[in-house]
């Protein structure tokens, strides 16, 4: 297994439409693991949500999360990000748009954005980053 990679790296890996998997803490402290469309913008990840919804609840009163994003087949390349998140407002429309265009093509993207009307984007600047591969066992 090869540690402690960079994220350029990982290759693609970033690039792929892979579901993420966001960790965001419950008021007694339990964790919530929520699965989610991101992308990778400028050194940090990018998750659009609905402001009114608990991941940004959680967000707001405990700024703590991880993202985990990783592939399901050999290589088993990943990338795991601890950080104080930032909730951002402004732009949230045009990143929304971009994420749900990057998984789901231009058409149903566009659409699917406007139906969500995701008006608050997490952002997750490395803190702690911790990627790895196992090409060297493939």
């Amino acid at each position: 297994m090869r540690k402690h990679l960079r994220i350029e790296e990982l290759g693609d890996l970033l690039d792929l439409p892979l579901l993420a998997v966001l960790a965001t803490y419950r008021r007694d402290g339990s964790v919530l693991l929520s699965p989610v469309w991101h992308e990778w913008q400028a050194g940090g990840f990018h998750v659009a949500t609905n402001g009114d919804g608990v991941k940004v609840s959680h967000l707001r009163r405990d700024p703590r999360a991880s993202i985990v994003v990783c592939e399901q087949s050999p290589p088993y390349r990943g990338v795991e990000l601890r950080a104080n998140a930032q909730l951002q407002t402004a732009g949230a429309a045009t990143v929304a748009r971009r994420i749900a265009i990057r998984y789901l093509g231009e058409a149903e993207g566009a659409a699917q954005a406007e139906r969500l009307a995701d008006d608050v984007v997490i952002r997750l600047e490395p803190g702690e980053l911790r990627a790895w591969d196992f090409s060297d066992e493939y």
